[in-house]
């Protein structure tokens, strides 16, 4: 398998802006797929994909590279809660991220989603990589949110800047990232550790953007952190030692 490229033209300005504004009215709205679904669940785990801009608007597909990485990963997440959360992966409405809608207002709308099918009170758990990644720390202040999981994160490094009073957050990047800068996302974790109850940063040695070397240490801490943090379980292992305060790990 190889990975779909992904660039710095996240954020779109100019002609490419005003297209995309255009052709709004054309494009295919956000998607939630279930993973799973309990009749009761005691909490939701959102799953968030990346994937890069393109020179015109296009439309999500369920086959590229960068959602079916995600798959894996949501199947994690639903075998640890042991039918206890929902698992949804939300499809953006559009690849990439502009200055006019970004992945952040899928999100929003997700949550609304969930809101209505779940009802308002159950807490959710944001599980993204790349830009999903960057999408699930921007969106963890959001209501209802109580934890986010940031893998490989496509982050400008000031964008830690935020209050997350009450939330959970883990940070995991590859130590040999050539796309996501772990050096961008270790200070958005040093900033956000200033505002949320709890934030972890684990570096997995060898580990590249697509997350297909090591990928099981990804999906796992992923699965374990979001488990952990819905459903108030004190798992071992890495995760346990973040949850007990240990800041900074390498794997």
């Amino acid at each position: 398998m190889t990975r779909e490229p992904e660039h710095t033209a996240y954020p779109i300005d100019g002609p490419t802006a005003a297209l995309a504004r255009k052709a709004e009215d054309h494009m295919t709205h956000a998607r939630l797929i279930d993973t799973a679904a309990p009749s009761a669940p005691r909490g939701v785990a959102l799953v968030l994909h990346g994937g890069a801009a393109r020179r015109r608007p296009m439309r999500v597909s369920p086959t590229q590279l960068s959602v079916l990485r995600m798959v894996p990963i949501a199947g994690r997440i639903a075998r640890a809660a042991k039918g206890e959360l929902a698992v949804l992966r939300l499809l953006n409405s559009t690849r990439g991220w502009d200055a006019h809608h970004t992945p952040v207002d899928d999100v929003r709308w997700a949550l609304g989603q969930v809101a209505e099918r779940f009802g308002p009170d159950l807490p959710v758990g944001l599980v993204g990589h790349s830009l999903g990644g960057r999408a699930a720390l921007l969106a963890a202040g959001e209501d209802r949110v109580v934890s986010a999981v940031a893998l490989n994160p496509w982050v400008y490094p000031t964008e830690g800047r935020l209050d997350l009073a009450g939330r959970r957050v883990l940070v995991v990047h590859g130590d040999d990232d050539r796309i996501a800068r772990p050096t961008n996302s270790a200070a958005v974790a040093r900033d956000l550790g200033r505002t949320a109850d709890l934030v972890g940063y684990v570096t997995v040695e060898g580990g590249k953007h697509a997350m297909l070397r090591r990928g099981q240490v990804f999906d796992q801490l992923a699965a374990d952190f979001a488990a952990a943090t819905l459903l108030g379980r004190h798992p071992g292992g890495v995760v346990g030692r973040i949850l007990a305060g240990e800041e900074w790990v390498d794997v």
